[in-house]
Parts: C-alpha cells; structure tokens; sequence
C-alpha cells in the first residue's frame, strides 16, 4: 500500500483503513487479540490530533450494532476494523495512489 499509494506512513494509511472499514455497515469479523500484525503502534501515534474522535467512531459504531462497549471490547473493534479495512484497500485493483484513496471520499 505504501509503493501503491505513496504514503509513507503507516499510521496514515491505518487511519485510511479505519474510515474504510467503517464505512461499511456491517460488524467487522472479529480477529484474535494475540493475532500477530505486521505493525504495532501507540495510539496516539495512530490517531494524532484526532484521537478523540476515533474513538467516538469506534464506539458510536459498536453502540449501532448492539456490541459491547468496555474498553476491551472497543479496542477489539478498532483492531478489527483496521484489518478489515486495509483488507479492504490492499484489495482493490483501482486503489494505485493518493488520489485514489481521496477518491473514496465521494
């Protein structure tokens, strides 16, 4: 994603993923919480001046589908929403830049 797109970093493109995934309005499948990832990061690295509001979209989404909403299970959601989502981008054969990505806005 980040040779297809040209952005360089991940926490941009996992911010993406999110959004991407939230997007859709259905639960994400659940993912282990010891499932092993190709990147790890603080949350504030992940969501930078925006933490707040990533995390209201986290639990606004899991009170929507009737899902738990301690803190456990909502980090459960963000994680499973990030892979989902990046699934998501990875996937998509019209996904080669950054304005491909912006196009997802319309």
């Amino acid at each position: 994603m980040k040779r297809r797109t040209g952005v360089m970093n991940w926490n941009v493109l996992c911010r993406w993923a999110l959004c991407r995934s939230l997007a859709e309005p259905t639960a994400p499948p659940t993912t282990s919480p010891n499932s092993d990832t190709a990147v790890e990061m603080t949350w504030k690295t992940f969501s930078g001046a925006a933490g707040d509001l990533y995390w209201w979209l986290i639990k606004q989404r899991a009170r929507e589908l009737g899902l738990p909403l301690d803190e456990q299970a909502l980090h459960a959601q963000l994680r499973a929403h990030i892979t989902r989502g990046t699934q998501y981008l990875v996937g998509d054969a019209n996904m080669r830049d950054t304005p491909d990505l912006v196009a997802l806005l319309s």
